[in-house]
């Protein structure tokens, strides 16, 4: 009996189709059912080259209706937990209950504008006002403020609202409210400019003639500024205070009026500083103080427990207020002082040279841009025969000559303290110059000697830097080596001596 081939259509017999469909049916469940079909073709590929079919149990999914419905993965209850404090930290500041590292996961998700009556006194960590600092301000240098990027923001803050702070019409809460968030952070205060009052129109007098009132400086009454005294007593770090009386970009609002440091404004600042005992530093610039004020200043200063730094450079302080700064030397533990671009003459500069000669505190002062003349400068001289702590002396433009650069020139052998000297813009001349040159050569402790613009010839100026030049080698090499340096103390003693 002649066998029926596979492909031939008959009773009882399957038809290709039927044979590939258990064929696919065979490989998706594993097992065969029935004969297996006839080879009519080339021989199958190895079992380990076919590709393997998907597996259609593990591709199913169920998508629900929801539009917000997706395949991530559901978040941590930590993470859902930490979500929740973030968004409600406003009103329940939740931190110091969590542990330290879900701590720094909520900090690193706050918004840097929180009030602040809710993360002053709460939040410490400096990462969090490093992002509050650079949000709202360009420039951050935090140098200038400890290092400490909350005490910045806060000390700038503080500043800030100073500045914009209009008497009769900021209401003072404003800046007393933020004095319990503050205070264990604030050490500097600088102010560039206070406001006056707002000033209405005075009604036209009849016999009044004049033009314009911005000329008239004395016709005006005398605005007062914000008053410190009550935000410096709250301040209880407050160690630097740096004020300057004025408007800054009036434009054509332009009047004398908002440059003035009233008498009132005064005595006000001089209870001030006299009852912050943490001051050290107090700077009172651009203000227009004239003697009167300075001596009011003064003398709230005197007997200081904590004064180091006096500034009151560019102002209208004359002889008297130097006579003031002079008494200031003998009464207190003042170390810099700063009088550049006043009206001193020869007798305030006298009157300082005095208690220069006796003072053993002071080790910076600037005279720079006064009008001493020969006569001051020679005692200033004078005084540096005696006096061993000045390091620093800035005499430039006040109209010195050859005769204090004689007197110097035989000053500088002797004062071994003195480390920087200034007689820039000056009118030494070519023989003072030389004068200088002989001094300086048996002097080996001045390190910046600066002589610009003063007449001296270039070759004394030169020979003078080289003679700088060697007392620095010297000193770089007495601090690399200090022992090599170090005479023993048997050779002074008169014992040893030879005869």
């Amino acid at each position: 009996m002649q066998d029926i081939p596979a492909t031939s259509p008959g009773p009882g017999s399957r038809s290709q189709s039927a044979f590939n469909i258990q064929r696919q049916a065979s490989a998706v469940s594993g097992a065969s059912s029935g004969p297996p079909p006839m080879k009519t073709g080339p021989s199958p590929a190895p079992a380990h080259l076919k590709p393997k079919p998907p597996n259609i149990r593990r591709m199913r999914r169920i998508i629900s209706e929801d539009a917000e419905w997706t395949l991530a993965i559901v978040p941590l209850l930590t993470e859902l937990c930490i979500q929740h404090i973030v968004k409600n930290f406003q009103n329940n500041p939740i931190l110091k209950q969590l542990l330290p590292e879900h701590q720094q996961k909520v900090l690193s998700h706050l918004p840097p504008d929180l009030p602040l009556t809710v993360t002053a006194n709460l939040i410490e960590d400096e990462r969090y006002w490093h992002r509050c600092c650079v949000k709202r301000w360009p420039v951050c240098h935090v140098a200038k403020h400890g290092g400490s990027w909350k005490r910045m923001f806060f000390e700038r803050h503080l500043e800030s609202l100073l500045k914009l702070f209009i008497p009769g019409t900021t209401d003072p809460s404003v800046i007393l409210d933020l004095l319990p968030l503050c205070k264990n952070y604030v050490r500097r205060i600088q102010v560039d400019q206070f406001l006056p009052p707002v000033r209405l129109p005075a009604p036209p007098h009849p016999d009044d003639q004049s033009d314009s009132g911005s000329e008239g400086e004395g016709n005006e009454p005398e605005k007062d500024h914000y008053q410190l005294e009550e935000l410096v007593a709250g301040l209880k770090h407050l160690e630097e205070l740096d004020l300057v009386y004025g408007v800054k970009d009036c434009g054509m609002n332009f009047e004398w009026n908002l440059f003035l440091f009233t008498f009132r404004d005064c005595q006000s600042l001089a209870t001030t500083i006299k009852a912050c005992h943490t001051l050290k530093i107090f700077r009172l610039t651009r203000s227009k103080v004239d003697d009167d004020k300075a001596r009011i200043l003064i003398r709230s200063l005197l007997d200081h427990p904590a004064l180091e730094e006096l500034d009151l450079s560019h102002n209208l302080i004359g002889d008297r207020g130097a006579r003031a700064a002079a008494k200031l030397l003998s009464h207190s533990r003042l170390r810099v002082l700063n009088l550049a671009n006043n009206q001193v003459r020869a007798p305030g500069a006298q009157s300082l040279a005095h208690a220069l000669a006796h003072n053993t505190n002071l080790v910076s002062l600037n005279l720079r841009l006064n009008c001493i003349e020969d006569e001051g400068g020679q005692a200033i001289a004078h005084a540096l025969e005696t006096n061993k702590c000045l390091t620093t002396l800035h005499l430039g433009g006040n109209e010195l000559s050859e005769p204090t650069a004689t007197l110097l020139s035989q000053v500088l052998p002797v004062n071994t303290t003195l480390i920087s000297l200034n007689l820039s813009c000056n009118h030494i001349g070519l023989d003072g110059g030389k004068q200088l040159l002989d001094g300086m050569s048996d002097n080996k402790t001045i390190l910046e000697f600066d002589l610009r613009l003063s007449d001296v010839s270039q070759e004394s100026e030169y020979l003078i830097g080289q003679a700088l030049h060697a007392n620095r080698e010297a000193t770089r090499q007495r601090t690399l080596n200090p022992g090599h340096f170090m005479s023993p103390v048997t050779n002074n003693c008169p014992e040893n001596s030879v005869g």
